[in-house]
């Protein structure tokens, strides 16, 4: 018998999950951007139509900050990155046991409008997707920053603020989001963090750690 994963409230997990056959979902702006107004959409209690049905009364719609929660959420997001193929969540629950659903709401919901835009048939996603919980501070800095330098570890970008869809942008140009937002990051300083994510060495010697605690 597989038990169900619990995500208890108050608990954290690096979220990921991946297009089948790596397929490139995420290459178009467009994509990624209606990716992220899902994501936003669903994380809501208070909604109970599809997005797509929404959509047809607000075609205009676009998400607000994802870091930003509206009012009645599931969870609250620490951090995102949305890759070419994949994508990574940092989110802190809300609302016990409702996190699956949620996941799935979106998942199928964007698999609904990738296969009408481009016409074809089947599954989008490599498999159900990932989730580690986050045990401590350390972990939480380490794996805040891997998601962040996605876009340079895979040589997408030079700089990780030039890649579009992450939320690192706003971590390194508004203090706001250090010191009253995201307030779980014990970094308060965006010039700190900035240097914190961004020195390569100490990113590459902490390597082999942050794979460690990715995968404890």
């Amino acid at each position: 018998m597989i038990l169900k994963k619990k995500f208890a409230k108050g608990e954290i997990f690096h979220v990921f999950n991946k297009s089948i056959a790596n397929y490139g979902i995420f290459n178009d702006l467009e994509n990624s951007r209606r990716f992220i107004d899902t994501l936003f959409y669903y994380n809501n209690k208070l909604e109970d139509e599809s997005f797509s049905k929404f959509l047809k009364r607000k075609e205009n719609y676009h998400a607000e900050n994802l870091l930003i929660a509206k009012d009645f959420p599931y969870i609250k997001f620490l951090c995102y990155c949305i890759m070419p193929d994949h994508y990574h969540l940092l989110v802190k629950i809300i609302e016990e046991d409702y996190f699956s659903k949620y996941i799935s709401d979106v998942e199928n919901s964007f698999t609904r409008f990738f296969n009408v835009k481009f016409e074809r048939i089947g599954p989008l996603w490599q498999t159900s997707f990932k989730s580690v919980r986050i045990k401590s501070n350390e972990q939480l800095l380490h794996v805040h920053r891997y998601i962040h330098l996605n876009p340079t570890t895979s040589s997408l970008v030079d700089k990780p603020e030039d890649w579009t869809h992450s939320s690192y942008r706003d971590f390194i140009s508004n203090p706001k989001f250090l010191r009253e937002i995201i307030t779980e990051i014990s970094i308060k300083n965006p010039d700190t963090y900035k240097r914190f994510v961004e020195d390569q060495k100490d990113y590459q010697r902490k390597l082999k750690l942050i794979k460690k605690l990715l995968l404890d």
